[in-house]
């Protein structure tokens, strides 16, 4: 079960994170734009990027999770608990700052933007900005656990002379 959670985590948390560095390139070139470019193409980001978000992160958390639990005791726990802890962070990250700029920018004319429109998109993409380097880590930190041995450490240095005394 532990290498099916690990597959799943590497694929769900590295296909969030190369998803969030696109969207992050597509935001630092629209700094050039006028308004109603950045705002046409929030819109068009806004119709299906969010769907795909949901469809990355939450199997990737899911994933990450089990797959902290399973590895409780192994020597790559702490790399999956960073991993775990930085996905975290990207989810409360998305619902505190990201999620209301796009729910207040799915009301936004295209021809006629608030006057603050470049304040509102500098938030986003700070916080955006966080939230891929969160990301990029945590897949990294499970990239990096996935080829360590999954040994399961003792709980107490009689445990192994205590299971060799048993099987002998």
């Amino acid at each position: 079960m532990t290498k099916y959670a690990r597959f799943a985590s590497l694929v769900c948390a590295g296909l969030f994170a190369g998803f969030l560095t696109a969207v992050l390139v597509l935001e630092l070139s629209l700094r050039s734009f006028d308004s109603t470019v950045y705002t046409q193409v929030r819109l068009v980001e806004l119709d299906s990027l969010d769907k795909l978000a949901v469809a990355t992160l939450l199997p990737a958390l899911i994933a990450t999770a089990v797959l902290v639990y399973q590895t409780y005791r192994t020597g790559t726990r702490w790399l999956t608990v960073a991993a775990l802890a930085l996905l975290v962070l990207v989810f409360g990250l998305t619902l505190i700052v990201n999620l209301p700029i796009n729910s207040d920018q799915l009301h936004w004319d295209a021809q006629s933007p608030p006057s603050n429109w470049t304040e509102v998109r500098d938030r986003w993409q700070i916080a955006h900005a966080i939230r891929t380097v969160a990301a990029v880590l945590a897949f990294a930190a499970l990239a990096l656990a996935a080829p360590l041995p999954h040994t399961r450490r003792s709980s107490s240095p009689n445990t192994s002379a205590r299971r060799d005394r048993l099987h002998a």
